[in-house]
């Protein structure tokens, strides 16, 4: 990705402050704790994320909110949880998680339920991809990642290779190959999407769109 912010964010003019404010809690002060906590600087963190110093320094501020892409690179950069970058009280390491207890949560587009435990070297989610929402992020980051497509159609572009995938259909790939996703249909895609949490401010990296491409 560019070092221009607007591609990093992967998203139009629905992400501003004024459309967002009510969609996420006041992430700004969790995410510049969590990122002192891990002893990082300002422009180390935003790096390691596919940020610039400005829209990180933006999101620690609170004008401008993240979309889960970003949420989920931050959390692997700090070692944590997108749970745990929103503020929010996660049960302890149950083994179990309740389906009355997954509170949804919408980001950049996409709608999220937690399916996991914190503490865990593993975030779970159920997650929701909008029809054009995200699809032109390009993330390249360490670890390994499992999805599973529940409902809809989901496209996925590993290295050069696109794959397209239905109800029942899984990919599990090293995450350092670049990867996007995006939904097939109108309607959206849902699935299950697991993914390794290490912190790693070195080597996270979140690129934007490719050369060519609509966001």
């Amino acid at each position: 990705m560019s070092s221009s912010e607007t591609e990093r964010s992967g998203s139009s003019g629905s992400d501003s402050p004024a459309e967002q404010s009510g969609a996420l809690p006041a992430v700004a002060p969790q995410l510049r704790a969590l990122r002192r906590q891990a002893s990082l600087t300002l422009e180390a963190a935003a790096r390691a994320a596919g940020l610039s110093p400005a829209h990180l320094s933006r999101l620690e501020t609170g004008q401008r909110q993240p979309s889960l892409p970003m949420l989920l690179a931050l959390a692997r950069v700090y070692g944590t949880t997108v749970s745990e970058l929103l503020g929010e009280t996660v049960a302890g390491r149950d083994a179990v998680v309740r389906a009355a207890d997954m509170e949804p949560t919408t980001a950049g587009g996409w709608t999220y339920w937690q399916a996991g435990a914190s503490g865990r070297g593993m975030q779970a989610l159920r997650v929701h991809v909008p029809y054009g929402s995200q699809g032109d992020i390009v993330r390249v980051h360490p670890g390994e990642e499992w999805l599973h497509v529940l409902r809809g159609r989901l496209r996925l572009r590993l290295g050069d290779a696109t794959h397209r995938l239905a109800p029942g259909d899984s990919a599990h790939f090293d995450s350092l190959t670049p990867h996007r996703i995006a939904a097939e249909d109108q309607d959206g895609v849902e699935l299950l999407f697991v993914h390794t949490l290490m912190q790693s401010p070195t080597a996270t990296l979140c690129l934007g769109p490719t050369p060519g491409d609509t966001p």
